[in-house]
């Protein structure tokens, strides 16, 4: 008994070992799990809370700011989500950026902090204007003043100049339910209309109108399906709302399938007595879902950061490698970073988003005078949560943001913004030497990227800054999202492509205007220009021949109109923002502004609405910095394009001396669209975009990056020596990532009209 007992035991120990070197070798080829939280790498930099004097309005100022213009009895502001036309209301409370002069002397020459303020806009329905306060200071005690007249030179502003809002379009909703009772029957035979089960849903024109005053939107109809921005179902209605008395609204104009009419009852009475060409409602599937047609199978390459993050975000701040920069978020403007340092110099004291703005070609109301441009509506209000693995890589930093326009209370959008460090995927440098010192020497090109999207109706614009280690920033756009759409009809091919059944993708442009402060060496800049000609030259060695090289050309611009360099004009290839001070070898210190764009052509000047985005007749324009040219648009310039408040040629037309001054770069980029198959359901991103690079020129004395940590060098015979070539030894530093587990609350800040 006791030697089975042993025997048994032998066994079951031999059984043990066995199956744990199974085991064993099962894992020993998985790699180990890094740590949940990856190990902060050093930074080269420090943050500063400095750069807080850029920084967004945090929720609780925001509060204070809403509570004490509310408690200004004299204002008479409602409190109301859905306030009427007729009511005050307070639209917006954004930062008020302090002056340039008096934060450089608080950044660099330890000078008095300047005031934090914020800007109010109000709309006034009782009085039938509007106007703009700074209020401020935000530590307290808050007190408030009119900036109107010295903003746009005009006491108050004309109250058609507003933006629609949440409250307005509730009223609007109220008139399109009585008037869609009156059109039951042919809504329902036409286009499948069942009251609050199958509605027929909006899209609007703009401008409102064709003179300075008018408030008169053509609405386009939709059917009721997601992505309804292409399926137009031929039927819009012309809405007059120009009073702040709902009541006094009226249906001016109608069209259904290509037919206008007066009224209501007139279109009634003809639809009755059959007298049109009726459209004959039918069930279609939606081409506009975005629901993939296969059901997703595995994942793509993911990111992961296998040694912790090179960067650091801290408030309002980011670090990386030797770049650091501040960033805000405008809820008009969109992104935007100050104080960009490379190295510890300042680079650009702010590089934002200005414009987005498209022209439209169509022959039905709803569109054939439609240019939307966006700050109206607001560019950083719909920047929504970014989805985790698809808008930003997984593991990127994700930051909230919180605005106040067209609200009541304060709104937080999570994760609207996000942060990471990326391999392009294509060599920054490289060179393999197959002739005589054999060797290998290159560079991944790993880059920041800090991204925010907004989804503004149909199109939702990617923005990317994006900062390279040989010194370079990118400032990119890519559009992606719906196109605008419009019911086929007769001659409207020319247009546009028919892209689904009875469908028109309407031809239009995209403009984008950058605002660039570049500040090289200080804020006494120069701007030059450089290119080529082909010179014909005798050959030194044989005079009697000749060759024709090519020869460098340089040029100092001295006055604004020279500096602006119109779209459609021969353009210097070379657009430089210069130090006086030289590098080692004698040249001027610079930044080169290198655009990206496949614009199409810009609105003639004759037409009555090109001032307001008079910005978009220039590829680059230089000005000399004012306080006072802040922005290249305005809120007002949507519905008040005929007599704009802000046009940015008068910028220009003061022709004002730039040598040695504070130099501001107006960038336009953009792209031609015209609507194809493949633009259904989505328009993809790719060859959809443009932008600017900011690039060195002779600002160093070498390419920076020769002394990046990312550098490899190798020989013959050092292929496997890990101390210039990390690669040789990534087995060593693999480690499996741990992800944060995936949530989305982005539906959380979507506009509701009830």
């Amino acid at each position: 008994m006791n030697s089975l007992l042993k025997y048994l035991l032998i066994l079951l120990g031999l059984i043990s070992v066995i199956i744990n070197i199974v085991l064993i070798c099962l894992n020993s080829n998985r790699l180990p799990k890094c740590m949940s939280q990856q190990p902060q790498v050093s930074l080269q930099l420090t943050h500063s809370d400095k750069s807080l004097v850029f920084a967004d309005l945090t929720a609780e100022e925001y509060k204070s700011v809403r509570d004490y213009m509310w408690a200004q009895k004299d204002l008479k502001i409602s409190h109301s989500l859905t306030a009427k036309p007729s009511e005050n209301f307070v639209f917006l409370i954004d930062l008020s950026l302090p002056r340039k002069a008096d934060v450089l002397r608080y950044l660099d020459s330890s000078g008095q902090k300047p005031p934090r303020e914020a800007s109010v806009v109000v709309f006034y329905g009782e009085r039938g204007y509007l106007k703009e306060y700074v209020v401020g200071p935000l530590s307290g005690p808050l007190q408030h003043r009119d900036v109107t007249q010295k903003k746009y030179n005009t006491p108050e502003l004309p109250f058609t100049a507003r933006t629609v809002t949440i409250g307005e379009y509730a009223q609007l909703f109220k008139l399109l339910y009585h008037v869609f009772q009156k059109l039951e029957k042919p809504l329902s035979e036409s286009f499948g209309y069942i009251p609050r089960q199958r509605e027929l849903l909006l899209f609007e024109g703009m401008p409102r109108g064709i003179k300075s005053g008018d408030r008169k939107t053509w609405i386009s109809f939709f059917r009721d399906f997601s992505g309804m921005y292409i399926h137009p179902v031929g039927f819009e209605i012309l809405v007059n709302h120009e009073s702040s008395n709902t009541s006094n609204w009226t249906v001016d104009r109608l069209l259904y399938n290509g037919q206008y009419f007066d009224s209501i009852e007139e279109f009634m009475a003809i639809y009755k007595a059959g007298s049109l060409k009726k459209i004959v409602y039918k069930e279609i599937p939606n081409h506009a879902s975005l629901k993939p047609r296969k059901k997703p199978s595995g994942l793509g390459p993911q990111q992961y950061y296998l040694q912790g993050k090179r960067y650091s975000v801290k408030n309002n701040q980011v670090i990386y490698l030797d770049w650091s920069f501040a960033f805000g978020l405008s809820s008009l403007t969109g992104m935007r970073v100050f104080d960009v340092r490379f190295k510890g110099e300042r680079i650009v004291y702010e590089l934002s988003v200005q414009e987005a703005m498209s022209v439209y070609g169509s022959v039905t109301p709803g569109m054939i005078l439609t240019k939307f441009l966006d700050s109206s509506i607001g560019i950083g209000r719909f920047a929504h949560e970014l989805v985790r693995g698809v808008d930003c890589p997984y593991a990127a930093t994700y930051v909230d943001t919180y605005r106040y326009i067209d609200t009541n209370v304060t709104q937080r959008f999570r994760n609207s913004i996000c942060v990471f460090e990326h391999d392009i995927g294509r060599p920054l440098r490289r060179h393999f030497s197959d002739f005589f010192h054999n060797g290998y020497g290159g560079m991944a090109n790993s880059a920041l990227v800090f991204r925010t999207i907004t989804a503004i109706g149909n199109y939702d614009y990617i923005w990317d800054f994006i900062f390279y280690q040989s010194g370079s920033v990118e400032a990119r756009v890519h559009a992606t999202g719906y196109i605008s759409s419009s019911f086929k009809d007769d001659g409207n091919l020319q247009y546009g492509h028919q892209v689904a059944e009875n469908v028109l993708g309407n031809i239009h442009t995209h403009f984008i205007n950058f605002k660039v402060d570049l500040d090289i060496l200080g804020v006494k800049n120069i701007f030059q220009t450089k290119d080529m000609v082909y010179k014909e030259v005798p050959l030194p060695w044989m005079p009697s021949e000749k060759a024709k090289i090519p020869q460098l050309v340089e040029q100092q611009i001295k006055t604004e109109k020279e500096a602006a360099m119109l779209h459609g004009a021969k353009t210097p290839r070379y657009l430089h923002i210069a130090s006086n001070q030289t590098n080692r070898w004698g040249h001027h210190r610079s930044y080169r502004l290198q655009v990206v764009s496949f614009a199409g052509d810009h609105l003639p000047e004759s037409e009555s609405t090109e001032s307001s985005m008079s910005w978009a007749r220039y590829k680059v324009a230089i000005t000399k910095h004012k306080d006072e040219e802040q922005t290249s648009s305005s809120l007002y310039s949507q519905n008040y394009m005929w007599s704009p408040f802000v046009d940015f040629s008068k910028y220009i037309e003061d022709n004002e001396m730039i040598v040695n001054e504070d130099l501001v770069a107006w960038v336009t980029a953009g792209f031609l669209h015209i609507p194809h198959a493949e633009d259904i359901p989505n328009t993809v991103t790719v060859g959809n975009g443009g932008g600017v690079i900011l690039r060195p020129h002779n600002y160093f004395n070498e390419d920076p990056s020769i002394h990046s940590p990312d550098g490899v060098y190798f020989g013959p015979g050092s292929e496997s020596d890990c101390e210039y070539n990390k690669m040789a030894c990534l087995d060593k530093d693999q480690c499996s990532s741990t992800l944060e587990p995936f949530t989305y609350h982005g539906f959380e800040g979507v506009m509701k009209f009830d």
